[in-house]
């Protein structure tokens, strides 16, 4: 069997190919589905984050840029958005059954977790990184892939991965200490 490299993938993808999008879907599939899945917790969740991943993708499929980034790393920018819609979506609906269930004169509580916040948090911080440390990290710590997959679907050198990550550390460890600090 004839392997489709990345880049024909993405070629024919950003092409419009009608076969495209099943081609990427096998490729890039099992990787959208554990992010989703490990951020949500859920797998009803995380199918149907998937779903609208491979969905808003297709319909963007214009915007992609193969200049700027691999198709996986623009697949897993598309997922994190979308697993942030989704957790709003759970905290907006967790909101609104404690406001029926208690009636009006109980007010949902208006505070997150302190899992939630700093999970918010770690969030804005790592969109705050520049984009090729940030796509490594989040696929390290919320894939639990591997330097070495990560050099794989990312098409970069290990030393590259194995770079962006410690930078990534650094400024993160840096960014939370100063925050911290600021309190």
């Amino acid at each position: 069997m004839n392997e489709v490299s990345d880049e024909e993938v993405a070629g024919a993808f950003g092409g419009g190919r009608p076969d495209a999008l099943a081609l990427v879907y096998e490729r890039f599939g099992p990787l959208v589905y554990s992010i989703a899945l490990r951020s949500l917790g859920a797998r009803s969740d995380a199918e149907d984050v998937t779903q609208q991943v491979f969905v808003s993708a297709w319909r963007s499929r214009g915007s992609f840029d193969r200049l700027r980034g691999t198709l996986g790393g623009w697949l897993v920018t598309i997922t994190r958005n979308k697993v942030a819609d989704a957790l709003r979506d759970r905290q907006r609906e967790s909101r609104v059954l404690l406001q029926v269930a208690g009636g009006a004169a109980v007010t949902a509580r208006e505070t997150p977790s302190d899992q939630v916040v700093d999970r918010i948090v770690l969030a804005d911080e790592l969109a705050l990184l520049p984009e090729s440390q940030r796509v490594v990290m989040v696929l390290a710590f919320y894939s639990d892939l591997t330097h070495e997959q990560i050099a794989r679907v990312l098409g970069l050198p290990l030393g590259t991965v194995k770079s962006h990550i410690r930078r990534g550390l650094l400024r993160l460890r840096s960014r939370l200490e100063a925050d911290s600090g600021a309190y």
